[in-house]
């Protein structure tokens, strides 16, 4: 592989810190697999977006830019597992949003109705964190729709596209903003909660700690101090601890 072809040519560290999209079972997951799983816990026959639905939203997101290398920002589970093949990669930062724990999890994710679990999700805030992938432009199109198979499976998010600055340039990025008038998005629960959740939820996709730590894990790797990660895993690692 040649330097200029190299996707972690700015960020050496983080080779060994993502999951080869080739390898990630995003990529061939398809929203009706949880149709089955869905129904056993009560959920409508509605409860996700149909194809038809989901490909509509996605090309409206994306009218206008058909031809282009198509940048993702990232600032969930995408920083380590993005399951799109990418170009480039980069530390990136937002403005006018911050990073919120309220993805409210009780439907086997990273928790369940007994042991809710919690992520992140991109709110409105101060700045963001987070890593952005470009997606060559040949390949745009085919990677979007794995992307929103995972991200738009239903109306957690609304999509759009952000300014993020680059340290090598400003660049618009498409990324996942919560969605307010979805229910699993909760922006009340105490912080003691959040810990709590953070520290027993667990699911199909792995706990909620996990999820945590990856975060921290590669903010640690590229230098980057955020405070609300790192307070709330110290948090969650003793209230781990005094459970044992």
């Amino acid at each position: 592989m040649t330097k200029a072809s190299d996707p972690f040519i700015h960020h050496p560290v983080l080779r060994e810190r993502i999951v080869d999209p080739e390898k990630s079972s995003f990529r061939t997951f398809e929203p009706s697999d949880l149709d089955e799983a869905m129904r056993e816990l009560g959920m409508p026959e509605n409860w996700r977006y149909t194809d038809e639905q989901r490909e509509a939203l996605r090309k409206a997101t994306l009218a206008g830019r058909e031809g282009e290398d198509l940048w993702v920002f990232a600032y969930g589970s995408l920083m380590w597992n993005p399951a799109f093949l990418f170009a480039e990669v980069r530390h990136g930062c937002i403005d006018g949003y911050a990073r919120s724990f309220c993805l409210y999890d009780t439907r086997g994710g990273r928790g369940t109705k007994e042991q809710p679990g919690l992520m992140a999700a991109l709110d409105k805030g101060e700045h963001c964190h987070g890593l952005v992938f470009r997606i060559a432009a040949d390949l745009a199109e085919a990677e979007s729709r794995i992307l929103f198979k995972r991200e738009m499976l239903m109306g957690s998010y609304v999509p759009g596209f952000v300014n993020c600055d680059t340290g090598l340039g400003t660049v618009e990025a498409l990324t996942f903003v919560a969605n307010h008038a979805a229910p699993h998005i909760r922006t009340d629960i105490p912080y003691a909660d959040k810990v709590r959740f953070i520290a027993t939820g667990t699911g199909r996709l792995g706990s909620s700690r996990e999820y945590l730590e990856n975060l921290a894990d590669q903010f640690e790797a590229l230098g980057i101090d955020d405070p609300e990660v790192f307070g709330l895993l110290k948090d969650v690692r003793a209230f781990s601890g005094a459970a044992d």
